[in-house]
């Protein structure tokens, strides 16, 4: 028998507006998590096609200092994800509210979940990002919306291409393929990471390799998954300090995980890049979540 989810939903979400968008309907809502125990955010795109049908859906995971607006407006990703029949679901990066421990700084705290739990105090009561993204929203979303739980899957960019292959990596039978754009897939190397994960989960390195891309795939010698598809811009500021993709590829080489990795030249970190490759990516998610 299915065990009950650690954070289930504590609410029904309540709508924030509705748009019209091409021929399916975008909406923001917000709701009471349980995991992160404040009111959080989030948008769907529903495809014209989920009027008549349940559709596959695709989580979409946001990078530091991002809401759930920034793909929402600047990703350009609901045509073609109408004319594929896709679901899209952005949530928040992180709790927000009065009562929510915050830092000061950019890269840390409010806008900086990291997608972890966190276990160090003030942070654990409500940084609890993972078990939001992989257990209580998708069953928000089953439970709300027309979308077919059991073909559902992931990508994100920068913080949130970590979340996407950290999430991903650990429960590969929950999703149906993952992909990123230039994600931070080396966190215990650079100072992002040990900045995140040494404040969220303390001074236990151990604990930090649950939240590496790249640890993740070295200690549990995962292969045979689906391709996995990241897209990096070669004038991308963060590429040889917070990135490191060759690290992730030398990786799956070892374990035999097939990866395709693009370098894209002349591309930086911002949402320009990603526009430029969106259609690629929902098109790649497509041909696995066809799959029954």
């Amino acid at each position: 028998m299915p065990q009950p989810l650690k954070h289930a939903p504590a609410a029904k979400p309540d709508i924030v507006s509705e748009h019209k968008c091409f021929g399916g309907r975008l909406g923001y809502y917000t709701h009471r998590s349980t995991a992160t125990q404040c009111d959080m955010r989030f948008t769907v795109f529903l495809p014209p096609a989920a009027e008549h049908a349940p559709v596959p859906v695709l989580y979409y995971l946001s990078g530091l200092t991002c809401t759930e607006d920034n793909f929402t407006v600047k990703g350009n990703a609901y045509r073609m994800a109408a004319e594929l029949g896709i679901a899209v679901v952005a949530p928040d990066t992180s709790p927000r509210g009065d009562h929510i421990p915050d830092e000061e700084g950019w890269d840390f705290g409010t806008g900086a979940g990291f997608y972890v739990d966190a276990t160090e105090k003030p942070w654990h009561t409500h940084y609890n990002m993972y078990s939001y993204v992989a257990e209580e929203l998708p069953q928000l979303i089953a439970e709300n919306f027309n979308i077919a739980p059991a073909r559902q899957s992931i990508f994100g960019h920068s913080m949130g291409g970590h979340g996407a292959l950290t999430i991903y990596l650990k429960n590969p039978s929950r999703y149906k393929s993952v992909s990123a754009f230039a994600p931070i897939v080396t966190p215990m190397q650079t100072d992002w990471g040990q900045k995140a994960l040494g404040k969220y989960l303390g001074e236990n390195r151990e604990r930090w390799r649950d939240y590496d891309a790249t640890e993740l795939l070295l200690s549990r010698n995962i292969s045979g998954l689906p391709p996995i598809l990241i897209d990096q811009g070669t004038e991308d500021a963060f590429l040889n300090t917070e990135l490191h993709p060759k690290a992730f590829a030398a990786a799956c080489k070892k374990t035999g995980q097939e990866l395709i990795l693009r370098m894209q030249d002349g591309y930086d970190h911002g949402y320009f890049f990603i526009q430029s490759f969106i259609d690629d990516h929902l098109q790649h998610h497509a041909k696995y979540l066809s799959e029954e």
